[in-house]
């Protein structure tokens, strides 16, 4: 998952004093060893005064990345787990073997055609990443490898693609790539006529489009916290880039896109609840940039171009959003004309602009509609969809002139599938659907959406699947995950792995809680800032409500939750250790008060607007009642594990190698308490596809052991 979250450990606290992580709460001076021979921590604390209390965190050490003892530390916690977790390991090779049987190895996605090309990605049995290619005018055309990333990993312990982008003419690729996992890319240019690399060659790019004159780029590149902050322009050949707009708020992020008509380039600068636009013919890379939306703090937006229109969707006048147009050379907002006005039950989420026709993205009753409408009559339709939970969404729809509108359509049983829509005759056919290899029948699976009701009233979505037949009697072992941050919903997903679990009995469920964006805006808004504690205590009455239910028993329930979900777990785990059998805690941003205070650190001031900001006492104060690194103490916790990535750039390894030494130091039970760092990856885990695969394995195998299920 994913998400925004990182880590911290401090400076700066309000009003005046300096403070060096205030999270950790005075240790006792003999740890409690809790089972064979964990690692334990050394202490060399750091020592501040609060308000009068002095404050230890006998761990800020492991900030020290290039310590050889930080390194050493962490490489026996993964020594400690291996050792702890060797009685599952041909478990975990039997979870890999079978996870593995199901994915066709050697595959083609569906190519889509952009300019005079149809482009496509494939796979190859035996190579970890993805092969990039294209074919000229017809699908029976040679074919052309634009990018083999198993090529740029030759030699890396991770490579990702950031960006791909083909200039107008198709003659040149500006891709980026991070061989590290810091999410730190580097802008490359091929010459895909020739093969060749240009020398041209950008570090630290976040964005970047080209204009259509096929030599200029613009790209935008960020700061040391990592917030990209300044927009350049590029020539080919040319050394000095012309740096055209610098942000100077931290509060504001930049971001450099193209409209599907081609015809602009669009500057959006904005914060997690503030946008500004700003736009440039695409034909004139030299002439100045114009600000079509100013900013106003707590107004939203996302535009499209179409004619001598530009089509918006803004929040100004509702929290969920609603569309407007206004003319190109009239941006001013006594010039907007409303199209679809804001509704309270309605969320709109997205936008895509054709020739003749235009789609709302919409959610309603947490779930994605898809509204099209003809520019030439005004006449508006919404497809249907077959299913009680599912995800729908845009696919690569890059043509302008086209009345196909390409989706990608996938449920808790349905592989995801590729449909081509065609807007005037609404007939939609199918392109393909992922294979899954061996006797998978989804009628063999029920899917479904239960409700939960919280403490406070409100009904919390629960999308549940499980093999058909299982009893409910509370003796079934139970699956849950959540994340509920950012206004982001948790995006319902097929996977086939998924079966390891479900054809052992295991039900899955995903806890659609607030602070998401499920429901829209508001769902958002009632789970942040000073209403953060709902998130937590949603996906405690979930958990509640399916022991109550009998699909399962607080002793086969597992829950797990990554990066913002990471946090999630870690508050859950204070406030109910009783409730859980055991927890997986992936990326989990566990020291918030911490990191919060730290406006060094990537990603910490642009999330004032969701967590608050601790440099403010009642927002210090509301932060610190839920911080899970604070709030642990002593007691018995369930069975965890904790897993990081030492090159993490959104939740820094410390976070989690902190947690989880001051949770020894605590712990009164036995169970297992087991940390494993990938040493060469970042925040999403292992780039190749194989190395991803043995890490949900291990994941599976410990949930399993923990569930009392051995093969």
């Amino acid at each position: 998952m994913h998400g925004i979250r990182r880590d911290l450990s401090a400076h700066l606290l309000f009003p005046v004093v300096l403070v060096i992580l205030i999270c950790a709460q005075l240790i006792p001076a003999t740890p409690v060893l809790c089972e064979s021979a964990p690692p334990i921590a050394k202490k060399v604390p750091k020592v501040d005064t609060i308000h009068g209390d002095r404050r230890v965190d006998d761990y800020f050490w492991m900030r020290e990345k290039t310590n050889p003892e930080v390194a050493a530390y962490l490489e026996a916690e993964n020594a400690y787990a291996e050792e702890i977790l060797a009685h599952t390991k041909h478990f975990q090779e039997t979870l890999y073997d079978e996870m593995l049987s199901r994915i066709k190895e050697t595959d083609l996605e569906v190519p889509y055609r952009m300019g005079e090309y149809f482009y496509y990605t494939r796979t190859e049995e035996g190579k970890q990443y993805e092969i990039y290619c294209r074919k000229r005018g017809s699908l029976d055309a040679p074919e052309q490898i634009t990018l083999d990333v198993n090529e740029l990993a030759e030699g890396q312990t991770y490579m990702a693609i950031g960006r791909y982008r083909v200039s107008d003419d198709g003659n040149l690729l500006a891709y980026t790539t991070d061989n590290t996992g810091f999410r730190e890319y580097t802008l490359h240019v091929k010459d895909l006529r020739t093969g060749r690399l240009l020398p041209d060659r950008i570090e630290k790019v976040r964005s970047v489009v080209w204009a259509s004159d096929n030599k200029t780029l613009f790209y935008t590149t960020e700061d040391p916290a990592k917030r990209p902050h300044q927009l350049l322009r590029h020539v080919l050949g040319v050394e000095e880039d012309d740096l055209l707009y610098e942000e100077s708020d931290e509060l504001f992020r930049i971001f450099v896109t193209r409209t599907r008509s081609r015809d602009y380039l669009l500057l959006y600068v904005g914060s997690l609840t503030t946008t500004e636009v700003r736009a440039l013919p695409a034909s004139t890379p030299r002439g100045d940039w114009r600000v079509l939306v100013p900013r106003k703090q707590d107004r939203e937006c996302n535009l499209g171009h179409h004619d001598e229109r530009f089509y918006m969707l803004v929040n100004d006048t509702g929290r969920n959003f609603r569309l407007v147009s206004f003319p190109v050379d009239r941006p001013e907002e006594e010039n907007w004309t409303e199209i679809i006005p804001h509704r309270a039950d309605v969320m709109l989420e997205g936008l895509d602009l054709f020739t003749d026709h235009y789609v709302v993205y919409e959610r309603e009753n947490g779930l994605p509609q898809f509204r099209v409408t003809d520019f030439r009559t005004g006449d508006w339709h919404r497809l249907a969809f077959p299913e009680p939970v599912y995800n729908a969404y845009s696919g690569d729809n890059y043509e302008w002139d086209t009345k196909t509108l390409r989706y990608e359509y996938q449920s808790l049983i349905t592989p995801k599938s590729v449909f081509d829509y065609d807007m005037d005759s609404r007939a939609r056919e199918l392109l393909k659907q992922d294979e899954v290899l061996g006797d998978y029948d989804p009628n063999d699976y029920v899917s479904k959406r239960l409700y939960a009701t919280a403490r406070d009233g409100t009904l919390i979505p629960i999308s549940m699947v499980h093999r058909r037949g299982a009893k409910h009697d509370g003796t079934g072992a139970l699956y849950l995950t959540g994340y509920g941050a950012y206004g982001w919903p948790y995006s319902i997903r097929f996977r086939s792995r998924r079966l390891s679990l479900l054809d052992r009995g295991v039900t899955y469920a995903i806890a659609h809680i607030r602070g998401g964006g499920e429901m829209g805006k508001t769902w958002h808004d009632d789970g942040r800032m000073d209403h953060k504690i709902n998130t937590f205590t949603d996906f405690i009455d979930v958990a509640e409500h399916t022991v109550d239910e009998g699909y399962t028993a607080k002793d086969r329930l597992v829950v797990e939750g990554a990066s913002a979900g990471g946090l999630l777990m870690g508050a859950i785990v204070n406030m109910r250790p009783d409730l859980f059998r055991a927890v997986i805690s992936d990326v989990p941003f566990v020291d918030v008060l911490n990191t919060m205070l730290d406006a060094s650190l990537p990603l910490t001031v642009g999330e004032y607007e969701e967590w608050g900001n601790p440099n403010i006492e009642d927002e210090y104060t509301y932060i610190r009642q839920y911080c899970p690194y604070t709030n642990l103490k002593a007691g018995p916790y369930p069975a965890m594990l904790v897993k990081t990535s030492f090159n993490d750039s959104q939740v820094m390894y410390w976070e989690p190698a902190k947690y989880v030494a001051k949770m020894r130091a605590l712990k009164t039970d036995e169970n297992p308490l087991l940390f494993v760092v990938n040493m060469g990856a970042g925040h999403g885990g292992a780039s190749g596809r194989y190395d991803y695969l043995r890490e949900i394995a291990l994941d599976y195998a410990f949930t399993l052991w923990q569930m009392g299920i051995d093969k």
